[in-house]
């Protein structure tokens, strides 16, 4: 018989490089966002910032900045994965809706992402739309009258509780699966991981 290592397959690319870099530019650009947006709200540690206006500026040009990695992302041929994937995390299932009830998981084949996945996406993106308007508004608000801003700065506030609820959620869950997180820093995955966990996306590979 063959040994065990001649017949294993190879593992799978899931994420690209153009993925693996919007993904980690956005993520350092939300944590700049996180961490600046803290200190400014924060009383304990805005009293620790020498600057003020400074950190106000990195927050708000960070957040203007903010579109752009996914936007060049989306880009011209080396984008196409990045199109697929978001065209992946747009379309929901009716798999994907039993996932959430705990009892049917085991028996639910799902895609590339999973239903957590999906949701934690497409909240993260309306929020960025959210905060940036909101934040604009904060900003430059001299066109806009006091009931427009009062109304930004609860909205932003409330949305920045979500973000930062969401953010760590993402990192736990990230921490909880190691070769999800290998995936999105080498960029490959075991099959066996796929064959498990995203089992749609294996047949859709191997067809």
């Amino acid at each position: 018989m063959p040994p065990e290592s001649s017949t294993r397959e190879a593992p799978l690319l899931r994420f690209d490089r153009v993925e693996r870099s919007v993904h980690w530019v956005n993520a350092t650009l939300f944590g700049v966002l996180m961490l600046t947006g803290a200190a400014l709200y924060a009383g304990p540690v805005s009293t620790l910032v020498g600057n003020r206006e400074l950190v106000r500026s990195v927050h708000v040009w960070t957040g203007v900045l903010l579109p752009l990695p996914l936007v060049l992302g989306v880009l011209g041929r080396r984008g196409r994965r990045l199109r697929t994937d978001l065209g992946r995390l747009n379309r929901w299932s009716r798999a994907d809706a039993r996932w959430f009830r705990r009892r049917h998981r085991h028996d639910v084949s799902l895609g590339k992402f999973n239903p957590g996945q999906k949701l934690n996406a497409a909240f993260i993106a309306g929020a960025a739309v959210v905060m940036l308007g909101t934040g604009s508004v904060m900003k430059w608000f001299e066109p806009f009258p006091l009931d427009w801003r009062t109304g930004a700065t609860f909205v932003h506030d409330w949305f920045a509780l979500g973000v930062w609820v969401a953010v760590l959620g993402h990192i736990v869950f990230a921490l909880r699966d190691g070769d999800a997180l290998d995936s999105m820093l080498n960029g490959s995955v075991p099959a066996t991981w796929a064959r498990k966990k995203a089992p749609l996306w294996y047949e859709e590979l191997r067809s």
